[in-house]
């Protein structure tokens, strides 16, 4: 794989395995660029999944792991679409009840969510590793708060992983 073909894949370790990720700088530029910005720096790397609801989305990003902070970096601007679904293995930004509040934080969809389209933007999806996607450890309630979570173990882009 050229180095070309990298550019908008992510590598995720979590702990079933690796999780390849495509950036979808089509739909979301700013949400991309922030998102391989804050890979590349090793934001990601042990950061929890902290909420997690079977038959919906695990969330991550959230260096504290309370699901209330993200980066040092400004919220993004809001970038939605209706060129795109949230399908099993969308990855979408998450944000407060302010549209324009996106920073760091992101979900993974576990099954198709039609209710989300259109109102969070789609950053990028899993193209390989959804099975280990499947394993993140479940949250309880309607919150999904989970207790000892899954971490990332390492999130860097393609073209900067070690071979």
């Amino acid at each position: 794989m050229s180095t070309e073909d990298k550019k908008d894949l992510i590598y995720m370790d979590v702990p079933a395995g690796r999780v390849v990720i495509r950036l979808r700088p089509d739909l979301a530029p700013k949400a991309a660029e922030r998102l391989r910005t804050l890979a590349e720096q090793g934001f990601y790397d042990n950061v929890a999944f902290h909420r997690v609801i079977p038959g919906f989305m695990a969330q991550g990003g959230d260096p504290t792991g309370t699901g209330m902070h993200g980066s040092d970096l400004p919220d993004l601007p809001a970038e939605f679409t209706n060129k795109a679904k949230f399908e099993r293995g969308t990855i979408g930004m998450a944000r407060t009840s302010d549209p324009n509040s996106a920073n760091s934080q992101f979900f993974i969809m576990f099954e198709p969510s039609p209710h989300l389209d259109g109102q969070y933007t789609i950053v990028g999806e899993v193209i390989e590793g959804m099975e280990n996607v499947d394993k993140i450890k479940r949250g309880s309630g309607m919150s999904g708060v989970v207790n000892d979570p899954d971490r990332i173990a390492k999130m860097v882009p393609a073209d900067k992983a070690e071979a």
